[in-house]
């Protein structure tokens, strides 16, 4: 496979050049991970136009070489990674305005530029490598897909050994579990229990409540592999659903599916969003879907783009994206259902597949 490292570190040297910038500051981990290939947690990157550094402490010195070495110079420092900076921008007469990551810096390592590094001039930059992280290139989809593939086996056994009495603490310790032996790395992001009444919580953490017979069970959660992320999301009855929970699923599952099939490259986030959200309103349920359509996922659990409402802002060709709406009726119980869609030239390509119809867990 082609290293896709160099043609992302030229295209944003020509950000930088376009910024009038002589280099940047990285400090964002995902973009660091991006650019050089380095996956460790602690690093800061100097890009420049004729190299990009690295710079590392000790724990990571082979790690560093073997995944970095060669996208960029790699400098292990013993005490300070930024006595590593000063060294290198000191060698270089002809850097004189660098960028930083205003997202992604401390106040004191702020303070350490305005102090330390003040004979250059430092400039806040936003999102000039979250933009190229945006679209996709071939590799980092088909990471995306097998990392939604890991994901929804590990949904597979889950429920095939799920029954009520347990609790939500131990719902998300299966699932933890099943998603670990089937190869994730580790979690993207707290995995989502709600049970029952709690399932109305779009971003409930679990609890110790008993998932009882009959209740509707939102299970959110995600595998991570060579570092992307997947996203799912299935909501469940353990046991015979009953007629309020068959209207609500239904009425979701085709919400999402409008969604699934109709985004696409080009428009905006907002339109993306209306996919879904007017159909709901149409159903009568406008006010209770509460959040974004969904948003982009890579590196990050949640990246650029955004689907919702008042995004203006197109979505690229090579995006992948969640498609998640949602109804969450306070009291009663919430269902939402998840998926991760690559926006390619032919249209929507759907990434994660399970069922989306009502499960009733037997």
């Amino acid at each position: 496979m082609v290293d896709p490292r160099p043609g992302r570190i030229a295209a944003l040297l020509a950000a930088l050049d376009r910024a009038n910038l002589d280099a940047l500051l990285l400090t964002g981990l995902a973009n660091i991970r991006y650019l050089t290939g380095f996956s460790g947690s602690s690093a800061i990157a100097l890009v420049m136009p004729r190299q990009v550094v690295l710079i590392s402490d000790s724990r990571y010195a082979v790690q560093a070489e073997e995944e970095a070495g060669a996208a960029a110079v790699v400098d292990i420092q013993p005490r300070s990674l930024w006595a590593g900076l000063w060294h290198h921008l000191g060698a270089l007469p002809g850097v004189h305005t660098v960028g930083f990551e205003a997202s992604h810096i401390t106040h004191r390592d702020f303070q350490r530029l305005m102090e330390s590094g003040a004979r250059w001039q430092w400039r806040p930059t936003t999102d000039m490598v979250e933009e190229l992280r945006e679209r996709k290139d071939a590799g980092e989809v088909e990471a995306i897909r097998r990392a939604g593939e890991v994901a929804t086996r590990a949904l597979d056994r889950l429920l095939r050994g799920l029954r009520p009495g347990l609790t939500e603490f131990e719902v998300a310790g299966l699932l933890e579990h099943a998603l670990r032996d089937e190869g994730s790395e580790g979690f993207p992001f707290p995995t989502i229990v709600a049970s029952g009444p709690r399932s109305a919580l779009p971003h409930a953490m679990a609890s110790g409540r008993v998932v009882e017979e009959g209740e509707l069970l939102l299970l959110d959660f995600g595998a991570e592999l060579e570092g992307y992320c997947s996203d799912i999301t299935r909501t469940v009855v353990l046991g015979r659903a009953d007629s309020r929970q068959r209207e609500v699923h239904e009425v979701v599952r085709e919400a999402q599916a409008r969604g699934v099939q109709g985004v696409s490259a080009g428009m905006t986030g907002e339109d993306a969003d209306a996919l879904a959200r007017d159909y709901i309103q149409r159903r009568g349920f406008g006010e209770y879907f509460q959040h974004s359509l969904g948003h982009g996922i890579g590196l990050e659990v949640h990246e650029a783009p955004r689907l919702a409402r008042r995004v203006e802002t197109p979505l690229p060709q090579g995006a992948v994206v969640t498609i998640e709406p949602g109804i969450y009726l306070p009291g009663w119980g919430g269902v939402r259902i998840e998926d991760d869609v690559h926006l390619g030239s032919a249209g929507p390509e759907l990434l994660t597949h399970f069922p989306r119809e009502l499960i009733e867990v037997a």
